[in-house]
């Protein structure tokens, strides 16, 4: 059989054979050389950007750091700017891997890796995808993700998608009319595992559940689901699980460096450790003991190309009290650091809060389908829902009585019905924003 998965990898510049066997070795280390490789690697990648980095050089300010953890933090902000002025020595545009970040934390950019950076990051969610029987020379994806809409790019993706095994579900449109087509799709392919981003995948849920539809009755070849880039809430799980007849898998990555966390088979989120060195740290950018939450910073051991060392990735996290350096495990993803309410009062609450509270009444009769939270002023806030039928003052009464008990009182909101919501241009919904 031909692997047409590694095949395009390796027509396109990227040793996968090369990476999969270096990771294959860290796999094997035991404690002790782990720890000791995770070392080596840190001090060679500072070392490589500072010597051959001129942009990294003159944001750490010297040629030489002592303390890892005086080094500075790098955020969003600092790379925009040209690609070409943040490349290292002996890399060009042409030479590396170029891709955008998607921008759902309002600072995108376009960041570069150098190909066996890139080949290692494939390795390593081969791997993981591994656990739960998935190839991805032969297992068939449903992808539930945004897709570029003029010719050029769209034709691309289109071909990606075929040499990965892949068939798209472009998520702009979730109307019941759409989700009835993509139910189709999934009666006539023989589908092994659904990959995409939480909100489309719970919308199709949904829209099975309504119909008194179990997926595998319809595609049992399926075997798994991971889903990506947004939060997913316990209760919207086990709708997926049961409506799906398969597990539900958390997947937690970010495009500019590789899957962060990775649910294992235990139910743990697995942090990466092999290629990748994830801390949690305070407002002064130090670490904090596990079972603090902090700002989940993130230096990728491998890419020479671009320099993320310590990258602060915009989230709020807890590593769990039981990790250790070779074997991380997420407690807990917060949410974005810039999704945070600053109430009246001058508490501060995570966006997310105002999502759990009104989700758990909104959603009692599956009547609302999706919704987000915008704050607009200090004690202001619009929720926008999509819905079958208006909410009754009833449920409104509710969602406020919530909100006084779990947040503060005094606090107004007014609820607006809508035919769909905005998502940003690659399909993602945002779930609580503040305008403030």
């Amino acid at each position: 059989m031909i692997r047409f998965f590694d095949l395009s990898l390796k027509l396109n510049g990227f040793p996968i054979k090369e990476a999969q066997t270096e990771f294959n070795a860290i796999l094997c280390f035991s404690p002790e050389e782990h720890l000791k490789f995770i070392e080596q690697k840190k001090s060679e990648i500072l070392n490589y950007h500072l010597q051959n980095n001129s942009y990294y050089r003159n944001f750490v300010g010297k040629s030489e750091v002592k303390n890892w953890n005086d080094i500075p933090v790098m955020t969003k902000k600092d790379f925009q700017k040209p690609l070409s002025e943040r490349l290292s020595k002996d890399f060009t545009e042409k030479s590396v891997f170029k891709n955008k970040t998607s921008g759902s934390s309002g600072d995108p950019f376009i960041f570069a890796k150098d190909k066996y950076a890139h080949a290692i990051t494939w390795a390593s969610i081969i791997y993981r995808f591994g656990w739960y029987g998935i190839d991805f020379n032969k297992s068939y994806q449903a992808r539930f993700y945004g897709i570029p809409l003029d010719f050029i790019s769209y034709t691309k993706e289109r071909l990606k998608d075929f040499l990965g095994q892949r068939y798209r579900f472009t998520i702009f449109d979730l109307s019941d009319e759409i989700l009835e087509k993509v139910l189709r799709k999934f009666k006539q392919k023989k589908f092994d595992y659904i990959n995409g981003y939480t909100s489309s995948i719970v919308l199709f849920a949904k829209f099975l559940q309504k119909k008194n539809i179990i997926l595998t009755d319809v595609c049992p070849t399926l075997k798994v689901c991971m889903v990506t880039s947004e939060m997913l809430f316990e209760e919207d799980k086990t709708l997926m699980e049961r409506q799906f007849g398969i597990s539900v898998v958390n997947e937690y990555g970010a495009s500019e460096l590789d899957l962060i966390a990775f649910q294992n088979l235990d139910g743990e989120w697995q942090v990466n450790s092999e290629t990748l060195f994830v801390e949690i740290l305070d407002e002064n950018n130090q670490p904090v003991p596990n079972g603090t939450e902090g700002k989940v910073v993130i230096t990728s051991l491998y890419n020479k190309a671009h320099p993320f060392i310590r990258y602060d990735i915009g989230d709020i996290g807890i590593l769990d009290e039981k990790s250790t350096l070779n074997s991380p495990i997420l407690k807990k993803l917060i949410g974005r650091t810039n999704d945070i309410a600053i109430l009246p009062s001058g508490k501060k609450s995570p966006g997310l809060t105002f999502y759990y509270v009104t989700k758990s009444i909104i959603e009692d009769d599956g009547n609302v389908k999706e919704f987000i939270i915008k704050q607009t002023k200090i004690d202001t806030f619009e929720i926008d829902y999509v819905s079958e039928t208006e909410l009754t003052s009833t449920q409104i009464d509710k969602i406020k009585q919530a909100i006084d008990l779990y947040l503060e009182s005094g606090l107004y909101f007014t609820f607006n019905r809508r035919e769909s919501l905005q998502r940003t241009t690659r399909g993602k919904l945002k779930q609580f924003q503040s305008l403030l």
